[in-house]
């Protein structure tokens, strides 16, 4: 569990994230023997449990201890884990939370319908939650699956690469922390305007995390990232460090070693010798510092956003929370 600044707060939260454990490991078994296996892989392999967590801390602006807070805050990680399966499918990635990711160990197919699987998994739970949560969790798959579509079509003509980025972030991880931010005000009985307040925190802070994991695939190894490095480059993604290296050349302001970056960036990745070179030489551009500080601008905008919430423990802990996001990229 996180340091959020206040040690009783935090071991609270440790004690209901057993918990959430307990339950998740439940969630991701029973079906049967055959898709046992692939069901509980991801979710074995640990992870950082952020929306759970998200949703654990802004229940404690209202009656935090009901078994409904829980049961949201399990729906959420399983939501998240079933767009994992699809998501390394979809970028051909051999690895997550320093594992073999699924469709490595076994193929796409198991992999799509396990993450359907566990969405559905979800589903139930949420059901268990009434109609307005539904609604919730309907929206956000909705956008999961639009940022998905957006990111891989790619923006329109005339459209600005970077403002697009942005919204598919926003789509494709802000959407589910804004839901789990919700989640926690709404079932701990906080009330409809701090439940909107956090969906809006939540959502920067979901931006915030992805550019700051944008860097981190860069200059971080696969022992730290429990990912291989590099593989959005592989795929032919353009992360924010690239889009910020492209709105630089065609805005003519490219120096020679972004040139060189973007003219390597433009060959064959598929060995992993050119897919390192790539990977060293934009760790060694300046526009990964660029990237850096605007995943800690939109920081400091999710926090902005909590200026109404009371002064107290939670509040700093919220901002605390936003800090850690990108405080991973020391």
């Amino acid at each position: 569990m996180f340091q959020l600044g206040d040690d009783e707060l935090t071991d609270r939260l440790a004690g209901a994230m057993a918990d959430v454990e307990d339950r998740l490991r439940e969630a991701v078994t029973g079906a049967d023997e055959l898709v046992d296996a692939p069901m509980r892989h991801l979710a074995a392999a640990g992870g950082k449990r952020l929306r759970p967590a998200l949703t654990l801390l802004t229940a404690e602006l209202g009656t935090p201890g009901r078994d409904e807070v829980v049961r949201a805050a399990v729906a959420v990680e399983l939501t998240h884990l079933a767009t994992l399966y699809h998501d390394d499918v979809m970028d051909s990635a051999d690895m997550r939370r320093g594992a073999p990711s699924a469709h490595a160990v076994w193929d796409n197919s198991v992999a799509i319908l396990t993450g359907d699987l566990l969405f559905a998994r979800a589903s139930q739970l949420v059901a268990s939650l009434g109609a307005d949560a539904v609604r919730v969790h309907a929206e956000t798959f909705e956008r999961l699956c639009l940022g998905q579509l957006h990111e891989t079509l790619g923006p329109r003509e005339g459209e600005d690469p970077i403002a697009h980025y942005i919204q598919v972030l926003a789509d494709k991880t802000g959407s589910l922390i804004a839901a789990s931010a919700r989640y926690g005000a709404v079932f701990s009985g906080a009330g409809e305007d701090l439940a909107v307040i956090l969906e809006r925190y939540g959502e920067k802070v979901g931006v915030a995390f992805q550019l700051a994991d944008d860097v981190i695939d860069l200059a971080s190894d696969s022992e730290t990232t429990g990912k291989t490095p590099g593989t959005d480059l592989r795929e032919g993604v353009a992360t924010m460090p690239v889009l910020l290296l492209q709105r630089r050349a065609a805005e003519g302001r490219l120096d020679e070693r972004g040139a060189a970056v973007l003219e390597r960036l433009g060959t064959d990745l598929r060995s992993d010798a050119a897919l390192r070179a790539a990977v060293e030489e934009l760790r060694d551009h300046e526009v990964l510092e660029e990237a850096r500080e605007l995943a800690r601008q939109w920081a400091r905008d999710a926090v902005a956003e909590l200026e109404p919430l009371p002064a107290g423990s939670v509040k700093d802990a919220l901002e605390a929370f936003a800090g850690l996001m990108v405080d991973r990229l020391a």
